[in-house]
């Protein structure tokens, strides 16, 4: 049994997914994708890949032997479930290695602007003897009582609501997948339109997949029904928010301030007007626009569970055939 890694973690070492998979499996490492040889390709059982989405469709006449890609991380967008399925092929990820540090980064992110907290490290760092004092910020308010939306009440989004609620914000949300009831079984409001949550929100917390559907779907007509001090806040996709929305939106006034851990583009090397008036500290921006690079998923410990799980997931479909927390079961033959 073989099982080839398109590319090494970041963080370094094998041992993780080495013990992760135990006695009589091979595993193979590249340090990139596109490093990944033809025949490495041909001899692979299983595929575990964190940034490979794209090579392995572009090399899948190469796949000889292959049982299962397993996607290191929650979204497998890049990937085409059909025609892996009808190859037998099993798409699975790793849902729940970074559910805790989402939420908490997402609550992060509204605390950093709803308490002007980006705004107070600027002025501590400047001159903290003459700045000695509270900052005017439209985004600054208080929590309590106030509305919490979520977008997606998935895992992270039942997670991030949780941590809400003990803030004593009201916790609405959208999310026509998931069944009748959860309502009742959470005791968070359900919202039976978008465009209802963003009207109702002073908080709007992202947390669905990527998808057709999604793509986009924060757009000018959401954003524009928002509440002139309400904020957004996307730790999901990048894409899923129309940047070039939410910069006129910002510009105009409305929503009030934005928290972006993901973008369209990322890393923002041809930087959106958005993002350059970020960076170049436009005054119009000051405390409106909080940006981290992706790392809502990061902690140590996380990492570690994200390797392990995604490594143990390629071996137990080589063991035993089981496909855990696989994405294109409609589409799997054999």
């Amino acid at each position: 049994m073989h099982i080839l890694f398109t590319d090494r973690h970041r963080t370094g070492g094998e041992e993780i997914e080495r013990n992760a998979v135990g006695k009589g499996i091979e595993l193979e490492f590249f340090d990139k994708p596109e490093e990944v040889t033809d025949d490495a390709w041909a001899r692979a059982e299983g595929i575990v890949t964190f940034r490979g989405n794209s090579a392995i469709m572009a090399n899948m006449a190469k796949l000889q032997r292959a049982r299962i890609v397993v996607r290191g991380g929650v979204g497998y967008d890049g990937l085409d479930l059909k025609v892996l399925g009808e190859r037998g092929i099993a798409v699975c990820n790793v849902p729940d290695y970074g559910t805790t540090e989402v939420a908490d980064h997402a609550i992060a992110l509204m605390l950093s602007l709803r308490r002007g907290l980006d705004r107070y490290e600027v002025t501590m760092h400047r001159d903290p003897g003459n700045l000695w004092r509270f900052v005017d910020s439209p985004c600054i308010d208080r929590l309590r009582g106030r509305t919490f939306g979520i977008y997606g009440l998935g895992r992270i989004g039942l997670a991030a609501a949780r941590r809400a609620a003990a803030f004593d914000m009201d916790v609405i949300f959208y999310d026509p997948h998931v069944p009748d009831g959860t309502d009742l079984a959470t005791g968070y409001r359900r919202i039976a339109t978008v465009e209802e949550l963003f009207e109702k929100s002073d908080t709007i917390s992202l947390h669905s997949p990527l998808t057709d559907e999604t793509h986009g779907a924060v757009n000018r007509d959401l954003i524009g029904r928002m509440k002139s001090g309400g904020i957004i806040i996307n730790t999901a996709r990048g894409p899923i928010v129309n940047l070039d929305d939410l910069y006129e939106g910002l510009k105009a006034g409305t929503p009030a301030g934005a928290a972006l851990d993901v973008l369209p583009k990322e890393p923002p090397i041809d930087a959106h007007p958005l993002i350059k008036a970020y960076m170049e500290r436009e005054a119009w921006l000051d405390g409106r626009l909080v940006i981290t690079p992706h790392a809502a998923f990061y902690s140590p410990p996380g990492v570690k569970d994200l390797r392990s799980k995604a490594a143990a997931t390629a071996a137990e479909r080589l063991r035993t055939g089981h496909a855990r927390n696989c994405q294109n079961l409609a589409f799997l033959v054999g």
